[in-house]
């Protein structure tokens, strides 16, 4: 079984040495984020802050800030194993005969093993507030120093497509405004801001729906992070990545299903004529994204747990937690971006391209030009359209190993021929583009060039040791006395 709830997770992290608590008075404003940057800067524990100043309410940060505590949050050895089980998936053929029939059944099974169901009640509904409720009686955290406020900074935001019903989860700061108001920062091109333009066409002067959920299992947690295609269920996703469903309960005033095992819910709406000044914020770019109109969350019921957890991560300069979430859709979705693009080996982005700013991809080259079909093809794919710099190499790249992509891709190239500029949509958050959501974006070919390419000399052969040598060096290696 999955872990039951973030209390369930925190259990397993101190278990394994991955906690620390923290008795201290800690204040939200500033100091939990300094505290929490060196920590993930030194390779530190999940942290849990059992007195921030001006609240009784832990907080809970870092989570999943490492490599083996992403590993267990979603309780693998490796995120190898989910991409492979993704692969199983997305292998799986037509059945002609009987036997394929019945070959077939189990994973079927299990696909519908996953669907989220809904309950009766849950814990995140013990106490329940339509009244005398503030947002500021929570331990939300201010993280830099000219943010412009406080601001929850790991929500699930749960709205519903007023066309279709369809639902999305999606991760979106929210700025406190006061005891009962925040911004929704609905970038343009996210499903949220999706809804809203839909809901505002249908009835500008209406009300949006939303709730809130704040602290799950880690799964559950992570499904309004990850890119599920827009036709899936973030809850399905969590459901598959935990092994079993995850339990929605309804909202007490709002037509909304929530993770039944939240730790606290915000039910509301957004008023679809109103837009107030969101931000600065201190955003994982390593810069403050800047003041913007955003639409404002009206909070008209909080239910919660008896002694809820506050759950929070922080963005900023990397490496921070987010780079490890980063790390993880990388590996996860790998497979499905091979489905659709077979000639693509592997895929990196490292911790200072903040998820948009860089793309490592290495291919099976098999035709002229087929770096800048990947490059294309990579910009079509759902929020991989904001990489701001794709580098294509050839297959037997390590695009994990920076020094040798840099060697090799700096080596192959001649910047006039093998450079590309291209126009088109980029993220909300890069301050460099010329305009909000909308600048350039750079292709490099860094592959073996090809004389249908152009390349009219002879490519060189890579330096390598022979194997006989390399042996007889091994044989008389302790003799030497070089190590240490």
């Amino acid at each position: 079984m999955g872990y039951q709830d973030l209390r369930d997770f925190l259990h397993k992290l101190e278990k394994e040495g991955e906690l620390r608590r923290i008795s201290a008075e800690v204040d939200p404003v500033l100091e939990i984020t300094e505290i929490t940057d060196r920590g993930v800067k030194a390779a530190g524990p999940a942290l849990l802050f059992e007195r921030p100043r001006g609240s009784r309410i832990p907080v809970v940060t870092n989570i999943v800030a490492s490599h083996r505590r992403m590993n267990l949050a979603l309780e693998v050895d490796s995120l190898d194993e989910i991409a492979a089980r993704i692969s199983s998936f997305l292998d799986m053929q037509s059945p002609q005969g009987l036997l394929d029939k019945m070959k077939m059944l189990p994973k079927l099974a299990e696909i519908g093993s996953f669907f989220p169901k809904t309950v009766k009640s849950g814990a995140c509904q013990e106490v329940v507030r339509t009244d005398g409720f503030s947002l500021l009686d929570y331990p939300i955290l201010q993280c830099w120093p000219l943010d412009g406020g406080r601001f929850i900074t790991w929500p699930m935001v749960i709205t519903k497509n007023p066309e279709t019903g369809k639902r999305n989860v999606g991760c979106y700061r929210m700025q406190v405004y006061d005891a009962r108001t925040t911004g929704m920062h609905w970038q343009t091109q996210k499903q949220g801001a999706e809804h809203f333009r839909t809901a505002r066409a249908k009835n500008k002067d209406g009300k949006l729906e939303v709730a809130v959920a704040i602290g799950s299992d880690p799964a559950t947690c992570l499904a309004g992070i990850l890119p599920a295609p827009p036709e899936m269920d973030e809850f399905l996703l969590a459901g598959f990545l935990r092994r079993e469903p995850v339990e929605l309960v309804a909202c007490k005033t709002v037509d909304l299903e929530v993770p039944a095992n939240a730790e606290i819910v915000l039910e509301g709406y957004v008023d679809l004529a109103e837009m107030r000044t969101e931000g600065p914020f201190g955003d994982h770019t390593g810069f403050y994204s800047l003041e913007g109109p955003y639409p404002v969350f009206h909070v008209t019921c909080i239910t919660q747990r008896k002694d809820p957890l506050y759950l929070a991560t922080i963005v900023g300069p990397p490496l921070q937690e987010d780079y490890f979430v980063g790390h993880a859709i990388e590996r996860i979705f790998l497979p499905i971006m091979k489905m659709q693009h077979p000639e693509i080996v592997d895929v990196a982005m490292p911790a200072e391209g903040v998820f948009h700013n860089l793309m490592i991809v290495s291919i099976r080259k098999s035709y002229p030009g087929h770096a800048r079909k990947t490059m294309n093809a990579i910009w079509s794919l759902g929020q991989a359209m904001f990489t701001k710099v794709i580098v294509v190499v050839d297959h037997d790249v390590n695009v994990q190993d920076s020094r040798e992509v840099l060697w090799k891709a700096l080596c192959a190239i001649d910047p006039e021929r093998d450079i590309q500029f291209v126009l088109g949509p980029v993220d909300t958050l890069d301050h460099a583009a010329r305009r909000q959501d909308f600048g350039s974006k750079m292709g490099i070919d860094a592959t073996r060039k090809w004389p249908e390419e152009g390349f009219t000399g002879r490519w060189p052969d890579e330096i390598r040791m022979d194997e006989a040598t390399k042996r007889r060096v091994d044989a008389i290696w302790k003799q030497l006395k070089l190590d240490g």
